[in-house]
Formats: C-alpha cells, structure tokens, sequence
C-alpha cells in the first residue's frame, strides 16, 4: 500500500465496499430463502397469505431505491445515506430475528407462542425496515465505488465493477444454499438461523468507521457533501 491509500492500484476503500456488498447480499438473499417457510411453519400462514406478504416485500425492495436514490442526491449524498440506511437495515434484521423467537409470547411453555400478532407485528416491522435498508443503499453503493477512482485509473474501475458485481452474486449464491442447510438443522432454530444472517450483516457496521477514516485521506471525501 503507497503512502495515498492505494493498495494493488486500487484505492484502499473498494476493498470494503466490496466485502459490504457480499455481506449485504448473503444476507439478503440468506433471509429471503427461508421467509415463506418461516411464514407458513412460525406464524402458521397459509400460501395465499404468506405468497402474497412475500411478494410485497420483495416489490418494495425494488421501489425502495427511488427513495435512496432522493435522500443521496438532495440531502445525505451518498456515504452517508449508505451508512445510515445500513444501520436501519441491520435493525431490521434484529427485529426479525426477535420476531422469530419462541419463547417470546409462550408464557406456558407449551412449544406455541401465546401471542402470535406480536409476532406478526415485529416481522411485518423488521420487513419494512429491510426493504428500506436494502433498496436505499441500492443505487448508491455501486456508484460510490465509481467515484473512488480518480482520472487514469479507467482500467481498475472497470475491473473493479467486474469484481463488484461478482461479490453480489457470489453473496447471493452462497447464502440461497447455506441458510436453508442451517434452517434445516434439528438443533438450529429460526431465531439462530436469523442471528446468523444478522452476524455477516453486522460486518457493514464494523466495514464502516474503517471505510470512513479511509475516506477521510482519501481524493473522495468532497463526494461525502450533500451534492455527493
């Protein structure tokens, strides 16, 4: 690494942008691949219910990058609509993993939440808080990753966008097959199977005061104003 911050060529802060994004996407795709069996199995929704609840979420994860894609342009630019709809869609994962535990509303002991709108209540609001997270940082990461490079550096920000897109979909990929292994587990739980998802989430929180300070010695910080 030279003494501006570059590592390999590369500024040293794609490096986390890109190991956020594989932890964006496993998560997402991780929680997504066992909802409707979560629906049916835990909250006891039948397949009109649960397919429908399932399908609305999913479209407001596609028409909540419109509203990301405001807050960046006309108030936070775009790190900083990153950083704060991140935490709102790490919240929205603790919520729903809270949602899933059991023992929550079963006040008998009987193996069967006593409450079950509790339940529904909290996922209904961890959803909302994730499909808020997820589409708002959308159409701001791959962008911000753009701006990283400076001029004569086309060759990297277009591998760059190889490799950007590569950790999205190699998130996604691993996460569709490992949630469900675990899901499956005897001895794993909902709540536990959440708890992971939450755990790779969780690296955008400790991805994000390091992408800053890096940011900070960095040609990029004026991107970090409103107008970013």
């Amino acid at each position: 690494m030279d003494q501006q911050g570059n590592c390999f060529g590369y500024p040293l802060s794609i490096f986390f942008i890109v190991i956020n994004e594989f932890c964006e996407r496993f998560s997402y795709y991780g929680m997504r691949a066992i909802l409707i069996l979560y629906f049916q199995r835990f909250l006891g929704w039948n397949d009109n219910v649960g397919t429908a609840i399932y399908h609305t979420f999913v479209a407001l994860c596609y028409m909540t990058p419109v509203l990301g894609a405001l807050i960046a342009d006309s108030w936070l630019g775009k790190f900083k609509t990153i950083v704060s709809l991140s935490i709102v869609y790490t919240i929205g994962q603790v919520v729903i993993a809270v949602s899933s535990i059991n023992d929550l509303t079963d006040f008998n002991h009987d193996g069967i939440p006593d409450n079950i709108s509790v339940h529904v209540a909290l996922s209904m609001v961890g959803l909302a808080l994730i499909a808020l997270g997820t589409g708002g940082i959308k159409p701001c990461v791959s962008a911000f990753g753009g701006d990283q490079f400076e001029e004569g550096q086309e060759k990297q920000r277009n591998r760059f966008f190889s490799i950007f897109y590569l950790a999205i979909n190699a998130g996604s990929l691993l996460s569709t097959i490992i949630t469900p292994m675990l899901r499956g587990k005897k001895y794993l739980k909902w709540t536990l199977v959440f708890l992971f998802l939450i755990v790779k989430r969780s690296q955008v929180k400790r991805l994000s005061p390091c992408w800053f300070v890096l940011s900070l010695n960095s040609p990029t910080m004026p991107r970090l104003s409103h107008t970013s």
